[in-house]
């Protein structure tokens, strides 16, 4: 909200610590007198503090108190019934105090298991404007760890599915103006029209709205903790007049972006134009929100190649034609390295025939040849790709990618897209159109005219080089590991697969990153399995739509 709406932080530090002290002794008396926990023994001794998961008549109980302390407005009472009683008073007293919330009525449904989903019904009132307010939610009880107590599970998005940690309600002013945001041709974009557009034009309002023209509403919102992200509105008490702002987006393929992630869970898409570096649509399918179309920063598996074949042609270690033996393994510094178990070895293979079969071992032993040293693949990624320098300005918060110099058996892994780098879809869209036409043109979502600021530029790639990548891309695309996800696709194509695997999931991220004619999207689906599993799925429903 604007300067002058009350604080974020809610409620008395003096409250919190009473609130706090009173909750702890209630729980340590709770166990020694045996309220809820077992009877005492006979010999008077402490009781025993039950263990297990609640029975369905605690989570009922627990949550039936709960409920009705938050109806009350007493914050203190209801916190007092969560695993995490300072946190939970906060944002509860926040919202009867700062998000003008009254008149609340909770309704639970059919528990499933210690889950409880719930209605809310509430009336947001501020200076002389009222309005209802309804959504549902959900909690979760537990049993406390040290009192044995069922309780509810803390969690801001128990207030609002849409709170995350930090964030609060609000009602006053809005932060900004609000925005009519339209796409290159003069089409209104909308949360209600592309739902994945939510967070991103957040942001856009966040920014541009006090230069757009617009003139501040009254709202009850989600004042977001992370830096760069708009408040996000829930109810409009009275409207502003919004400010019109032009993105470089294309109302078709973001419609085209949005339905293909929606396919595939914690799926990020982006597509740019390579001939202008103008973003063509970001689209998010995940449970949390976040933006990782922009702002991702994980391992890019075996597209990361296309960057380090251009480290092995513009440092005279191979060419396309050239050599680039694909053996069964490899081994750098103690760590052997794999291909995928259905992947034939080829010790007479060309750089193009291990790019377009996507072996890992061909890039690993390559990566020894003069005059290449820990920091060549950095310098290729900063110089000729514009990435890892910390300046790109989309117009939105996003991130430029890192590949850091690694020695050890990170080096090797950096050049199969694993070990410390790290790269979002957003970047890997830039890549591709990068090594498509030869130059860096630094993604945007808005214009840099609209508010003069400077973008990131690179030497790009020398034109043989970028002719090679295309090459190779184009291979892959039409007789590679992603034949069968481009099947169908005329024009100019090219794409890379990969896959990433992390630790403690049971299957890897799927990327894949592709062009055609003046397209180049990327995607990346955690743990999706292979490039052509889900990601490269989602990048050529983008690329069907033109270009």
């Amino acid at each position: 909200m604007r300067k002058g709406a009350k604080a974020a932080v809610i409620g008395s530090v003096f409250a919190v610590m009473v609130g706090g002290a009173g909750y702890g002794a209630f729980n340590v008396m709770s166990a020694l007198s045996g309220s809820g926990g077992g009877g005492s023994g006979s010999g008077g001794g402490p009781a025993a503090v039950r263990t297990g998961p609640p029975s369905g008549a605690e989570v009922k109980e627990t949550s039936t108190k709960f409920f009705a302390a938050w109806e009350r407005g007493d914050a203190a009472k209801a916190a007092a019934y969560t695993n995490f009683a300072q946190k939970a008073q906060e944002l509860l007293a926040g919202y009867r105090d700062d998000a003008h919330l009254t008149g609340v009525k909770i309704t639970p449904g059919t528990a499933t298991g210690a889950t409880v989903p719930f209605s809310v019904k509430a009336t947001v009132s501020f200076e002389g404007k009222s309005k209802p307010f309804a959504y549902d939610s959900r909690l979760t009880v537990v049993r406390g760890e040290t009192t044995g107590k069922a309780l509810v599970d803390w969690k801001p998005s128990v207030v609002h599915p849409e709170l995350q940690e930090g964030d609060t309600l609000v009602t006053g002013e809005s932060a900004s103006p609000p925005i009519e945001a339209v796409d290159r041709n003069n089409v209104v974009l909308t949360k209600e029209k592309y739902p994945s557009l939510g967070p991103i034009l957040d942001a856009l309002r966040e920014k541009y709205g006090d230069t757009a023209g617009g003139t501040a509403g009254v709202e009850l919102a989600i004042h977001h903790a992370s830096e760069g992200a708009g408040d996000t509105a829930l109810v409009t008490l009275a409207k502003g007049k919004p400010g019109k702002l032009r993105t470089t987006l294309s109302a078709g393929v973001q419609a085209a972006a949005e339905k293909a992630a929606a396919r595939y869970a914690e799926s990020s898409v982006v597509a740019v134009q390579p001939s202008s570096g103008q973003v063509l649509a970001v689209a998010n399918h995940r449970a949390d929100g976040f933006n990782a179309a922009f702002q991702g920063t994980l391992a890019p598996g075996s597209t990361m190649k296309i960057i380090t074949s251009a480290m092995l042609i513009d440092n005279g270690v191979t060419t396309m034609n050239g050599p680039a033996p694909c053996p069964q393994t490899a081994t750098w510094q103690s760590e052997t390295f794999h291909n995928l178990t259905d992947l034939a070895p080829n010790e007479k293979a060309s750089l193009a025939n291990s790019f377009m079969r996507s072996c890992n071992t061909a890039f690993v032993k390559l990566i020894d040849e003069k005059p290449l040293t820990d920091e060549s693949l950095t310098t290729e990624a900063q110089t000729r790709f514009g990435l890892g320098q910390n300046n790109w300005k989309t117009g939105i918060p996003s991130f430029d990618g890192s590949v850091p110099a690694s020695g050890g058996p990170d080096r090797a892994a950096n050049a199969i897209g694993q070990g410390q780098v790290q790269m979002s879809p957003l970047n890997m869209a830039s890549v591709t159109a990068t090594a498509m036409t030869g130059t860096f043109r630094q993604p945007v979502i808005v214009s840099p005219k609209l508010d003069d600021r400077e973008l990131a530029t690179a030497k790009g790639l020398p034109s043989s080089t970028s002719a090679q990548l295309r090459a190779m891309m184009n291979l892959t695309a039409t007789s590679g590991t992603a034949a069968q996800v481009m099947a169908g696709l005329s024009g100019n194509i090219g794409a890379k697969t990969g896959s990433a695997e992390v630790d403690a999931q049971s299957r890897s991220n799927s990327w894949f990153t592709g062009y055609r004619n003046d397209i180049a999207a990327a995607a990346m689906t955690q743990q999706g399995g292979h490039g052509v599993d889900a990601a490269g799925p989602i990048v050529a429903a983008v690329l069907r739509t033109g270009g």
